[in-house]
């Protein structure tokens, strides 16, 4: 086992009946059986034939219900799936228990080698970002282009936001907090993480803030729910105290992916300050700062956003591939 892996534990054997996940119009949400792990995929119907592939990964807490508005903007460009991390948005959690930065990167590659989909476009948010650069640094294969916002790679002085996040890994902090807030409503509790992910929580409109609540409350009802929470949490942190080729910033270094990334000014997790560092750190790389947005741009300001993609396609030369798909087709 390696220093990143958590204790095994059983995952449950049945999961119990909870409200339907929601699917936008124009997406597909399929369920993938592999080894070990069952993974939920949205995806969005090819506008043509050929396009290349792109996967998104989401956050801590969150599910590929974060990409909803970002992936419909990058119809014609690429071949979209966003998938919900083991023990998150509709998947069960894996039979190892693993939730580690490193048990999640290992279901990314899991699940691109089944599909044989890869080199995609590889977009990552926050805990997202962490797994998807580990992807790109130990599997260059797979990955296409790199696009991160606000990944969660390590900092030396983390910010006193973000600091609950980060005692969710403490042994019996997550008992604690279920104990203080088990009056709080689900409105209460979504309105807070609004608070806490957006720049303004005001871009929210009131039927995202709807479905958030219809979302969280179908979450809650899991048994699972904190376990994931806090065995993901606890993994990230584990991530952040590794040194050597297995750290987060060394791997950083060996990415080879024409790599996008983008900060939020308004970011109460991931500190703005290092924006500079990490364009430093990926060696061709591209930084998109926004002063305005929070921990979540692709949420915020989506067509920004898929603006400084299509720029980064045009850059790397992607853009005559996906040209030349609509060509062919």
């Amino acid at each position: 086992m390696s220093s990143t892996e958590l204790p095994s534990v059983l995952a449950a054997t049945v999961t119990p009946r909870v409200g339907a996940v929601r699917v936008a119009d124009g997406e597909r949400l399929r369920s993938v059986g592999l080894p070990g792990i069952t993974l939920s995929v949205r995806s969005r119907p090819q506008a043509r034939a050929g396009l290349p592939p792109a996967l998104y990964v989401h956050g801590l807490g969150g599910s590929s219900q974060n990409w909803s508005s970002l992936m419909p903007l990058l119809d014609g460009l690429v071949d979209s799936e966003a998938l919900d991390l083991p023990g998150f948005g509709d998947s069960p959690p894996p039979d190892d228990g693993n939730y580690s930065v490193t048990g999640h990167a290992r279901a990314v590659i899991r699940y691109l080698d089944a599909a044989g989909r890869g080199p995609v476009h590889l977009f990552g948010n926050s805990l997202g970002g962490a797994v998807s650069t580990r992807v790109a640094a130990v599997r260059p294969d797979l990955v296409r282009t790199l696009t991160l916002i606000s990944p969660a790679l390590p900092e030396i002085r983390v910010q006193r936001t973000a600091w609950p996040t980060a005692l969710l890994a403490v042994p019996g902090v997550t008992g604690l907090f279920t104990k203080l807030t088990k009056d709080w409503s689900t409105e209460q509790r979504v309105r807070g993480v609004m608070a806490l992910c957006y720049g303004d929580p005001g871009r929210a409109s009131p039927e995202a803030f709807h479905h958030a609540v219809e979302e969280l409350e179908r979450r809650l009802a899991l048994p699972y729910f904190w376990d994931a929470m806090t065995r993901s949490s606890r993994g990230l942190v584990n991530a952040y105290t590794l040194g050597g080729q297995h750290g987060l910033w060394r791997q950083a270094e060996r990415v080879l992916a024409p790599t996008l990334l983008i900060y939020g000014g308004r970011d109460q997790l991931v500190a703005y300050r290092m924006a500079q560092r990490a364009a430093r750190a990926f060696r061709d790389s591209r930084l998109l700062s926004l002063p305005e947005a929070g921990h979540v741009a692709m949420m915020e300001y989506p067509e920004t956003v898929a603006g400084a993609f299509r720029e980064l396609l045009a850059e790397t030369g992607e853009s005559a591939s996906v040209a030349a798909a609509g060509a062919g087709s």
